[in-house]
Order: C-alpha cells, then sequence, then structure tokens
C-alpha cells in the first residue's frame, strides 16, 4: 500500500535509509547494496529525488555522496512515516535482515556472526565484528572491506572456528565472555547458543 502511495519500490526503501540516517550520505553503489535493487532504478528515484529536493548532493574524493535534506519542507511528517521506533546502529538498521544472512552466506558456513564495538550503540567493546565457523578468510575480508567502506571507519574484527568459539564460550574465555556480556547485534546464531540472552542489543 506504501509502494503505491510514493510511486515505487526502490522510492520507498530509499526514504526509509536516507530517513532512518539523516545525517549520514551514501554513494550510489553502496545504496544498492544497502537496499536490494537494481542501480538503473536507484540511479532514477536518486534523480527524481533530487528534482524534488528531498535529498541533496556532494562530491568527496571522485564518488557522488547522497543524502537526505532536513530544510525539505516535508521532512518531518516524512521522517514520522519512514523512521524506525528504535534506531539501531547504522550498520544494523541499513540494511534488511535477510541480506545480511545473503551477504554472510557467501563467506562459508557461518555459524555465529555478531556487531558489537562501534557499530552497536552502547557497546564498550573493542572488537567490532566476530564470525564464527568454516568462513573462507578472504570472503570474510572482502566482506569487512564492503563493511567499512560503508561505515568509512576501521573496523576491528576476529574469524575463528566454530569449535574453538564454542570451547571459549563453556570454559568462560575471557575474550568471549566479555563479548557477549556488553551489547552486541545478533545476526547469525546457527545453533542457538547465545540465545536467548539478555544483553543482546
Amino acid at each position: 500500500m506504501i509502494d503505491a502511495l510514493f510511486g515505487s519500490k526502490t522510492r520507498v526503501k530509499l526514504l526509509h535509509l536516507f530517513l532512518n540516517n539523516p545525517n549520514r550520505s551514501f554513494y550510489v553503489r553502496e545504496i544498492t547494496r544497502k537496499i536490494d535493487e537494481q542501480i538503473n532504478s536507484v540511479r532514477r528515484e536518486l534523480a527524481n529525488m533530487l528534482s524534488i529536493g528531498i535529498i541533496k548532493s556532494d562530491s568527496s574524493n571522485n564518488r557522488l555522496y547522497y543524502e537526505i535534506n532536513q530544510e525539505y519542507p516535508h521532512y518531518k511528517p516524512l521522517r514520522e512515516i519512514f523512521a524506525d521506533e528504535h534506531l539501531q546502529s547504522e550498520a544494523a538498521t541499513a540494511v534488511e535482515a535477510n541480506d545480511w544472512h545473503r551477504r554472510l552466506k557467501q563467506l562459508g558456513d557461518v555459524r555465529v556472526a555478531l556487531f558489537s564495538g562501534s557499530l552497536v550503540r552502547g557497546s564498550t567493546s573493542d572488537v567490532d565484528v566476530m564470525l564464527a565457523g568454516d568462513i573462507n578468510k578472504t570472503q570474510a575480508k572482502k566482506f569487512i572491506n564492503e563493511l567499512e567502506e560503508d561505515e568509512r571507519r576501521t573496523l576491528n574484527y576476529t574469524v575463528m572456528s566454530y569449535e574453538d568459539f564454542y570451547y571459549r564460550l563453556s570454559i568462560k574465555d575471557r575474550f568471549v565472555a566479555s563479548l557477549i556480556s556488553g551489547k552486541y547485534t545478533l545476526l547469525v546464531d546457527t545453533e542457538n547458543i547465545l540465545s536467548p540472552e539478555p544483553n543482546k542489543d
């Protein structure tokens, strides 16, 4: 119904992305990954939204970035429609959960994946991303590089086998214990070894 009201599914996804990240700009390929739409459709809708004035653009490092125009006359009512009730970290909210699962699946047999540290509001962990399973290290590095590009900062991450993670969890290893005792966002937990748990963000 909301797609019909605002003209297209791509436009609705763009509005949701921009209005949930009012102080952040995105480049085109980053946007296509985040909303999982074709680049031509994204470019077309961005041009329409620029002409209306609801978004603005700026060039940086030979890239064109787009962000919501908070001076747009109808910015506040649109934000009331599209903004999530509880905003989480930019990384955790900008992409739908099924897209994270699709991206993580490319890394191999990911059994546990979580965000913490700088990616989760309220987390004090030094680790931003933790991956456990039978994971392709090259693909994992590519995944982290893309995430760093999205977040525009260097991320600390750790990759380990599931057996190692499970053992560390069982003996209350200091590293794992400190990681899961704080705030984090759980993306994958195939064996439900971390669910339910009270500190999940």
